[in-house]
């Protein structure tokens, strides 16, 4: 599979890291063709621009300023994502790559009257979210409701690739992480990999 990898932590010493690390080294060892983003290291600029805003709506969708990102979404079969929970939302850096990258003309198309807009990201199968949380699952789950789980699942993948099939590990209680619980949550991470098909039919 054409799997693209977007990192979003600005510690390359950081658990995220490490997790990110991990994800590289199955994919690699499964013989995905493996492209990686990580959106600090690269310096992304997670402001939509003026520009971008004018032409949202407009004909054209003027993505030049993030055309490298645009390319990569649009040529993945594959999309795992590895971001810090920072107060039940995702990092700054991430946001701003979903407001730039997957806009009008790359990861949908508007609707004539504005409506439901219409899907274009077909060719992406499998999504996996990777992410931490300082908090205790069970104010994730029945205190926030999981709203990042939510806006991923169904604000983005649902709606620019109906087809994808989306999954999410979280691991709670990042303030106070013991080794092990760290390796089985890595393990976690490489049997689901494993289980993603070598490509696609």
């Amino acid at each position: 599979m054409k799997v693209l990898l977007v990192v979003a932590h600005p510690l390359a010493e950081s658990l995220c890291s490490t997790l990110a690390q991990s994800v590289i080294e199955v994919l690699k060892a499964r013989g995905h063709d493996l492209r990686v983003e990580n959106l600090y290291e690269d310096d992304f600029a997670p402001a939509l621009t003026r520009g971008e805003r004018r032409t949202y709506y407009s004909a054209l969708y003027d993505s030049s300023a993030v055309q490298a990102s645009a390319d990569n979404l649009l040529w993945a079969e594959g999309l795992v994502l590895v971001f810090p929970t920072w107060w039940f939302g995702p990092p700054a850096m991430l946001k701003g790559w979903f407001d730039r990258a997957w806009g009008p003309g790359i990861a949908f198309d508007h609707a004539k009257d504005l409506g439901l807009i219409k899907p274009r990201l077909h060719q992406l199968q499998r999504a996996l979210v990777i992410t931490s949380l300082g908090s205790p699952w069970w104010v994730d789950y029945f205190v926030m409701r999981q709203p990042v789980k939510r806006v991923i699942k169904t604000g983005l993948i649902r709606a620019c690739a109906p087809q994808c099939r989306f999954e999410m590990l979280t691991l709670y209680g990042t303030e106070n992480l013991v080794a092990s619980k760290v390796r089985k949550f890595t393990a976690r991470i490489g049997k689901l990999l494993s289980a993603w098909p070598a490509e696609l039919k």
